[in-house]
């Protein structure tokens, strides 16, 4: 394998309480020494193309905006989701599969449980495994947090 993307079902609720099933992925993986060779992209471009054969017309992912805006991840900002009590994360981004799916309303991203973890619970399994390689916190990290921490404003002005 030299290439992995993992989906997962969300949803996505109208101010009126309409919800609607969107998918959101994470982490897509390319082993280092088949980066940059376009493999992300191809598998990216294909898992687009299934999910909407499956019905999905949305995609919400957190992610660096430099890495996913040439994949047609746009701000949320611009499709007005948000995150309900925070606003616009600069990290929240949306991909339509279907043009106008969205159609203007304010949606607010409903993170699946299955995203919620239990920290002393992972920390212990971690602290059972073999000895391994240093855990390390990188630069890329720290932005990543930087951007899902920054919120957008409401209103015009912006990337609106």
């Amino acid at each position: 394998m030299i290439a992995n993307v993992m989906y997962t079902k969300n949803r996505l609720a109208d101010e009126g309480g309409e919800e609607r099933e969107i998918l959101t992925f994470g982490p897509l993986c390319v082993a280092p020494e088949h980066q940059r060779k376009g493999y992300g992209r191809l598998l990216l471009e294909g898992s687009f193309q299934r999910a909407a054969g499956l019905g999905y017309d949305t995609v919400v992912i957190f992610g660096d905006p430099a890495n996913y805006v040439s994949r047609g991840f746009k701000s949320c900002k611009k499709y007005n989701v948000a995150l309900e009590g925070t606003g616009f994360p600069a990290a929240m981004l949306v991909k339509e599969l279907r043009a106008g799916a969205l159609d203007g309303r304010r949606w607010y991203y409903r993170q699946s449980a299955a995203y919620e973890m239990d920290e002393a619970a992972a920390r212990a399994y971690d602290d059972a495994l073999p000895e391994k390689l240093e855990k390390k916190w990188l630069p890329c990290q720290e932005a990543f947090e930087i951007l899902c921490q920054a919120v957008l404003p409401e209103g015009p002005g912006g990337l609106n």
